[in-house]
């Protein structure tokens, strides 16, 4: 097994470590602004999962600009990803889309365009439009699949078909951008062999990278309502370890790692805890892999 981490990926495409910058493009959801629903994902915070986003009301150069600013001590003179993370980015009139992307890319610092988004607000008006985009600049979609379970996906509301997904796929892989796809391990009511099964269906499913997100309970979500009444288990620190592992050697070898547990903001996460020390984390990960390639 050899972990392709994110960094690698990196260093072997644009030759240098790249940051990525947050936005927040004033977007909503289909499972917000009653289309679908009107709450939201259950484990979806009131930011949209954007809690280290710009802020909304700033030009898109301005968000860049203040990102590159937070993190000057880190990097002089580098590339930079822009990272369009709040609610679903291709949810809005193309137009708009357009506007946004295009201020985003002729900045002359951003090497990649990312834009989160859902499987089902991908029509081809935005498809053709990730396109020309990804003519300027590399255009990485992130789709929040979560699961392939449907009872788990009915459970979060997630709002759409594991079909919707894999149509999403194929459509993203004709015009050549970079799939990458979020998973949530720790969901209620999944086993560890579900979760399994979920990271080795998008391994197979063409995506191009994988994003696994530790199940957080953030403060004010329907999630910590559950949490609260008994209903949510948290998984802990060596058993997290243990799984990440164990999914990482089920992927393909050239598929990019982008994440393995995830940020919570401190000032609203209620669970587990123990993530918020996410340096001994990642010790632990690193290590746990390293054991699991010497199998």
């Amino acid at each position: 097994m050899r972990y392709y981490a994110l960094n690698d990926y990196l260093q072997d495409t644009f030759g240098e470590k790249v940051y990525k910058i947050a936005l927040n493009g004033g977007f909503t959801c289909p499972n917000r602004d009653g289309t679908l629903d009107t709450r939201g994902c259950i484990f979806c915070s009131g930011a949209g999962s954007g809690e280290f986003a710009g802020k909304a009301e700033d030009s898109i150069t301005a968000q860049i600009e203040q990102g590159k600013e937070r993190i000057k001590k880190k990097i002089k003179n580098g590339k930079y990803i822009a990272y369009f993370q709040a609610f679903t980015n291709t949810y809005a009139p193309v137009q708009r889309l357009r506007a946004l992307y295009e201020e985003a890319v002729s900045h002359p610092d951003i090497a990649v365009l990312s834009v989160a988004t859902r499987p089902d607000c991908l029509s081809q008006e935005v498809v053709a439009l990730l396109q020309e985009m990804n003519r300027r600049k590399p255009v990485w979609v992130e789709l929040g699949l979560q699961t392939i379970h449907e009872k788990t996906a009915e459970y979060i509301r997630r709002g759409y078909p594991l079909s919707v997904y894999d149509g999403a796929v194929k459509a993203l892989k004709e015009i050549g951008v970079q799939v990458i796809v979020h998973v949530i391990l720790g969901l209620p009511g999944e086993t560890e062999e579900e979760m399994k099964e979920t990271v080795s269906y998008v391994g197979k499913s063409g995506a191009d990278g994988i994003k696994l997100q530790l199940l957080h309970v953030m403060k004010g979500t329907d999630l910590e309502r559950a949490y609260r009444e008994g209903n949510c288990r948290m998984m802990e620190a060596e058993e997290y370890v243990r799984l990440v592992a164990d999914c990482i050697a089920l992927l393909p070898e050239r598929m990019v790692i982008h994440r393995m547990t995830g940020d919570g903001d401190k000032k609203t996460l209620i669970a587990p805890k123990w993530s918020m020390d996410k340096k001994r984390v990642l010790n632990a990960l690193q290590k746990a892999i390293r054991e699991k390639e010497r199998e």
